[in-house]
């Protein structure tokens, strides 16, 4: 599962990205992920996720519900085009 989030990353995106947001859920979280996005020079905008004895702050949890809208607006559409 790890390999294949990783994977997805590198093959979504490109030079073209340079300077775009990248939003993405909290699965993509991780220091291998943050290399790729940095390394394509994007906007880290990856929702953050709290783990055991370290839960999220309210100002984490602010910045993922903002990060979200988009994502969800994005996703929706794909939705509807996967069920059409």
């Amino acid at each position: 599962m790890f390999r294949y989030s990783l994977q997805a990353i590198d093959g979504l995106i490109d030079e073209n990205d340079k300077g775009e947001s990248f939003f993405a859920g909290s699965k993509y979280t991780g220091e291998p992920q943050e290399k790729i996005i940095e390394s394509k020079q994007m906007i880290n905008k990856i929702c953050e996720k709290g783990y055991r004895n370290k839960p999220l702050t309210q100002e984490q949890k602010y910045q993922n519900a903002e990060k979200s809208r988009t994502r969800s607006r994005v996703e929706h559409i794909f939705g509807f085009m996967e069920k059409a």
